[in-house]
């Protein structure tokens, strides 16, 4: 017989898991990660009992703040990506449009806090980096890959390894505001629209195949 905790289910179930979610990113980001369990339950107007009955560890509600922010910060973004990928835009704008969508929804004041409340904590709990990476920008990785391969086939890049020219990308355009944060410090939008275009410039520039090599249509 299965001993295996089933959290409750249902709509009313669900209604009180998002409060406590939310309830949780916000006194998590003001308080920290040693806040208590009672607080957070205090606060989304719910007993102790129900937040273990949802989640029977701190660090299981953790994890679903983080993948409730990651969700809030990138569902823009992924859906100007796919909406720019059925427009047929152009691989130069798609990649602006997709770099302001990541920059839109992972540089916010929050979303910064809360990387950097992450990563205080990945010591103790290496499964919050690992739920950060499948919830973050490796999301978009897949989506990333089968557009960069389009373009491959096409003849308009010639890029021998995907997974590390996504990685550049991030760097370009995401990963400074990322670093800046670190040290409290914030990056303004004439640098950040620079970042973003020159980035995306600079990317093209490195893979930008021969146009002799280009397939026709």
């Amino acid at each position: 017989m299965s001993t295996e905790r089933r959290p409750p289910s249902g709509e009313r179930a669900e209604r009180k898991r998002a409060a406590i979610v939310q309830t949780a990113r916000r006194v998590f980001l003001r308080e920290g990660f040693g806040v208590g369990m009672d607080q957070i339950a205090a606060e989304a107007g719910v007993s102790k009992v129900t937040v273990y009955n949802h989640y029977g560890r701190k660090e299981d509600l953790f994890t679903a703040v983080i993948g409730d922010a990651l969700e809030d910060a990138l569902a823009d973004a992924q859906s100007r990506t796919e909406e720019c990928l059925r427009s047929g835009n152009d691989l130069e704008e798609i990649l602006v449009e997709t770099s302001r969508a990541w920059i839109r929804g992972m540089a916010t004041p929050e979303f910064l806090a809360l990387r950097t409340l992450v990563g205080a904590e990945l010591r103790r709990f290496p499964e919050l980096g690992r739920a950060w990476k499948v919830n973050g920008p490796g999301r978009f990785r897949s989506i990333m890959a089968g557009l960069l391969q389009h373009e491959i086939d096409r003849g308009v890049v010639a890029i021998p390894d995907i997974e590390l020219a996504v990685t550049q990308l991030y760097s370009l355009v995401l990963y400074p505001h990322f670093a800046h944060s670190t040290y409290g410090d914030t990056i303004d939008q004439a640098t950040t629209d620079r970042l973003i275009t020159d980035g995306v410039a600079m990317f093209l520039d490195h893979y930008r195949a021969d146009p002799r090599s280009r397939a026709p249509g």
